[in-house]
């Protein structure tokens, strides 16, 4: 998929303008926007507690869990607003979080925490184990180790895991939260680039929170970039990699060639957007 088709899709999830509150007293977001185009991969960017995990918890709904709510705004996939429905039932409607670190059954084996996915299904075991062949042909890893437990696999097997088991609920939108973390720089690329595959092969749409800018927006059709909560910029992933902002603030170059963050780290009174 280019991405000029994907920014002429209608749009599939939207966030206006919410503010998500703590045990009642804690702003975390502050009028967040954003936009997912259907059959897209969306990258939400910032650095660690810039709220892009909480963004991701409220659309979810799994906010809920932690003692957070959505205290304004409104949240709506195809048009029908969900923030008030319960996280399975979003699940059956096609949207599954994979959350950040993550989380697979340690004691199960890789194919039945891959199985663990399509619980709620009802398709019949023909469905399911062919969706299952297809983890498999995404994740050929996970094949090899479908009878390891899965505490004994590796960070990166764990990840494809956990991705995996999210396809077998036959998602038509997964939130990817920090898929990179822990990894190895050629892991990450790994997991992009089958993350690229699902999206163009299987229409999967993509909202993904990422620490690592200059992967993300490689991969992805468009990005936000959050701090202390807002967004302070949007667009294509392709402006967005040329913008002088973003490359010296999160790439590190600038027209005097790479920095440091030492030599960065003043950045937040400097940003030409916040001012």
């Amino acid at each position: 998929m280019t991405q000029a088709n994907t920014a002429q899709d209608a749009p599939l999830l939207e966030v206006n303008n919410i503010e998500v509150i703590y045990n009642s007293v804690i702003l975390v977001l502050k009028g967040v926007s954003l936009t997912v185009s259907k059959g897209g991969i969306t990258a939400l960017l910032g650095g660690n507690g810039a709220g892009k995990t909480t963004t991701l918890k409220a659309i979810s709904n799994l906010v809920h869990s932690e003692r957070g709510e959505v205290t304004k705004g409104s949240i709506l996939y195809h048009g029908e607003r969900v923030q008030d429905l319960a996280p399975s039932e979003l699940v059956k409607r096609g949207v599954v979080q994979v959350m950040e670190g993550r989380h697979c059954f340690e004691h199960l084996t890789v194919e039945e925490n891959l199985m663990t996915g399509a619980y709620t299904r009802r398709d019949g075991r023909g469905a399911v184990e062919a969706d299952l062949d297809m983890v498999y042909t995404y994740f050929p890893r996970l094949k090899e180790r479908r009878k390891s437990q899965a505490g004994y696999t590796s960070g990166g097997e764990q990840q494809m895991c956990a991705i995996g088991r999210a396809l077998m609920s036959r998602p038509e939108t997964i939130l990817l939260d920090e898929p990179s973390m822990g990894l190895a720089p050629q892991l990450v690329e790994e997991i992009f680039g089958i993350v690229r595959s699902l999206n163009e092969e299987q229409g999967v749409s993509f909202l993904l929170a990422e620490q690592n800018t200059n992967v993300a927006l490689r991969y992805a059709h468009r990005g936000y970039i959050l701090e202390a909560g807002r967004v302070v910029m949007e667009g294509a992933a392709a402006d967005l990699r040329e913008n002088p902002d973003v490359k010296e603030f999160y790439l590190g170059v600038s027209d005097e060639g790479r920095k440091s963050f030492r030599d960065t780290r003043s950045y937040r009174r400097r940003k030409r957007w916040l001012s």
